[in-house]
């Protein structure tokens, strides 16, 4: 965790956070909680993801607390996230059971259920629109209404629960390269402490939880000829994912107690494999997922995911400098903690140079 104790001047420092408050406040101007939910998804979701929380109206509150500073709301959230009480784990959860908001494929033009482009900035001129600075709460209501009257959900002839997989089709031709089943319970990283080497579960965790930047860039890293290969998009799928908790004791089918945003990627790497003494190429798939819709992200993963479960020379395949540095608590922390008083061992070691010069002086 990052360091947080401050000993000394409380007078300064309790100014300090008065100064804080001000300047949260000075401008005059109000937002709440409520519209930080219903208009900032990404962030939402970034922190959301990062903390390992999910609770928007939680996210939003650290939104506002910390002025939209992505690292302390994370922060806020992760800290809060320790002291809630751990009462059930969910049963496994297949994203074959996601109601689908988005789906595409980069492998293929061509998928049953058809190209789902859904919500997403990727089709966008990135140019500003200076109209939202004019923006009203009429204006809301009227862009929300008109595209509500012609997209009901009622009258769409889209099947979108229980969509097949991509990776389904390229596993029935052989394409898929094969592992024999792992029933080994996961290890949850938030009670137990890393301990290198890790198993895949562990590197997931770790992964789905680290920081958005920090994924982006060894996924990036991979991509550009420091990792395994470069992988191809199976599949992109976004939606509500049902969960379920099953109670102990209790023979009853496990209970639905909601449905959180998903993210979900399967990349395609192709390997050489053999096969009998031949070679042969398959794919293996790197997986990715995250809370709310973060594709970036999750993409990263999948290359890391893959990185990492190969093992290589290059420090993305390095699971110990991989896992140890992606956490947002732990990167920041240490690095803000470098703002704290330091006088005890700055001055010994400003006395050694001083010794040490005047010894060479003389």
């Amino acid at each position: 965790m990052a360091y947080v104790a401050v000993r000394g001047g409380a007078e300064a420092i309790e100014a300090s956070l008065e100064h804080l408050q001000y300047e949260r406040v000075k401008r005059g101007a109000h937002i709440s909680v409520h519209t930080l939910q219903s208009t900032m998804r990404g962030f939402l979701d970034q922190v959301m993801s990062e903390s390992s929380l999910y609770s928007e109206r939680l996210a939003s509150l650290a939104m506002k607390q910390s002025e939209g500073n992505a690292e302390e709301a994370v922060f806020l959230l992760r800290a809060h996230r320790s002291t809630l009480p751990r009462m059930y784990y969910s049963t496994v959860t297949n994203a074959r059971e996601m109601f689908v908001l988005r789906r595409i494929s980069a492998s293929f033009k061509d998928i049953p259920g058809g190209q789902i482009l859904g919500a997403s900035h990727d089709y966008l001129h990135r140019l500003l629109d200076f109209d939202l600075l004019e923006e009203t709460v009429a204006d809301v209501e009227l862009k929300k209404a008109a595209f509500e009257q012609i997209n009901k959900p009622e009258e769409s002839n889209l099947a979108l629960e229980q969509l097949p997989k991509v990776m389904d089709y390229l596993r029935d031709e052989g394409l898929i390269r094969k592992f024999s089943l792992n029933n080994q319970e996961p290890k949850d990283v938030t009670k137990q402490a890393l301990t290198f080497p890790t198993n895949r579960s562990q590197r997931l965790q770790t992964l789905t939880r680290g920081q958005t930047g920090t994924i982006t860039s060894l996924g990036y890293a991979g991509l550009r000829g420091y990792g395994a290969s470069h992988p191809n998009v199976g599949e992109v799928r976004v939606g509500w994912q049902p969960i379920y908790v099953a109670l102990e004791d209790d023979d009853m089918d496990p209970y639905y107690i909601g449905a959180i945003k998903l993210t979900e990627v399967e990349s395609f790497i192709p390997v050489d494999v053999d096969d009998d003494g031949q070679q042969v190429l398959e794919f293996d798939v790197g997986y990715g997922a995250c809370f709310g819709q973060n594709e970036t992200k999750a993409i990263a993963m999948s290359i890391v995911d893959h990185a990492l479960e190969v093992g290589g020379d290059s420090p993305i395949h390095d699971e110990e400098f991989v896992l140890l540095h992606v956490d947002m608590i732990e990167s920041t922390g240490f690095i803000s903690h470098l703002k704290m008083p330091h006088y005890v061992t700055f001055q010994a070691k400003l006395e050694q140079m001083r010794s040490i010069k005047k010894e060479g002086n003389q």
